[in-house]
């Protein structure tokens, strides 16, 4: 059986201003704060976790809070997030409310043959949403001022930007095992956008491609993603990529426990960062499902720095 990723894990991005981050995410989008715990190689800063109602695989939005200066746009990079809702109205009614809450959209278009609507945070990340048709389930957060019906269902598709894409290509489809399934008009600029599935498929196991070899270099700083994580289902696994990246020859952290799922990080050719996540243990493994992200969690390795960390953090209220 070849081996298969399931799906887009997480995407990380760099905020600068982590109270008006978690402010966006939670009270505009409408995700529940799954997690409030550091960056593990840098305990100075939050490590942010958004998600839905369950903290499910698939619907982590995560930020580092980091006090740089804004992303430069280019290639070289992930440059648009998608996020998944259930239907057509749920356009009409985030149309709205982005128009309501001062939020920058776009128009309700068509795009690779779904039904979208693009719009940025305030630090300018772009996402799009996307209608989910593959009746990926959906878990509400209860707690949310969004109406259960129209609440993000998770990520995807993910769009990265290169400027030629041959030696990605070779990666995704030789080394990932994800299927070029189409190719659609890039609605952003000049070119094609090529799409690439994994496992069954669908918008919450998608890699879009834009071939953009006329833009600079992207840099990044808030607003623009660290790097996209793509779903493991368990540990053995992770090591049996492990094991398929060696094989390859492509250069790999190696297997990283971030205690919460255990993780393997590399670059594909044109220099982005991707992870492979385990799905478990989740986020429920130190703090009771009903109360998460509602205290400062620390994985057992920094928990002997507590009180060092915390005085160095800033107030999220």
């Amino acid at each position: 059986m070849t081996l298969q990723l399931t799906g887009i894990h997480h995407l990380t991005a760099i905020t600068a201003n982590a109270a008006e981050n978690l402010r966006f995410y939670t009270r505009i989008l409408g995700l529940r704060l799954v997690k409030k715990t550091v960056n593990q190689d840098d305990t100075s800063a939050y490590h942010l976790f958004y998600a839905d109602g369950l903290a499910s695989p698939g619907s982590d939005l995560t930020f580092f809070d980091w006090p740089v200066g804004h992303e430069r746009r280019g290639t070289h990079s992930v440059s648009r997030t998608g996020l998944r809702v259930a239907t057509r109205a749920t356009l009409d009614w985030w149309k709205a409310r982005f128009a309501e809450e001062k939020v920058k959209a776009g128009d309700i278009r068509e795009i690779g043959g779904r039904a979208t609507l693009d719009f940025e945070d305030g630090e300018g990340q772009r996402f799009r949403l996307t209608v989910d048709n593959a009746g990926a389930p959906s878990n509400p957060w209860e707690k949310s001022p969004v109406p259960a019906e129209h609440q993000i269902k998770g990520l995807g598709p993910i769009t990265l930007s290169v400027p030629d894409i041959r030696n990605t290509e070779t990666v995704l489809v030789h080394v990932m095992n994800m299927t070029e399934t189409s190719t659609y008009p890039n609605p952003d600029g000049e070119g094609e956008v090529h799409v690439f599935s994994m496992g069954e498929g669908g918008p919450a196991a998608e890699l879009h491609v834009a071939v953009e070899p006329n833009l600079p270099a992207a840099h990044q700083g808030a607003g623009a993603v660290h790097h996209v994580a793509f779903r493991a289902p368990d540990v053995e696994a992770l090591h049996a990529w492990t094991e398929r990246l060696r094989g390859f020859r492509l250069p790999s952290s190696g297997e990283v426990e971030r205690f919460y799922f255990r993780s393997l990080y590399f670059r594909e050719p044109n220099g982005i960062l991707f992870e492979i996540a385990t799905d478990g243990p989740g986020f429920a493994v130190d703090e009771p499902l009903e109360t998460l992200g509602e205290s400062l969690s620390l994985p057992p390795f920094l928990e002997p720095r507590r009180a060092q960390i915390e005085a160095r953090l800033k107030p999220l209220a």
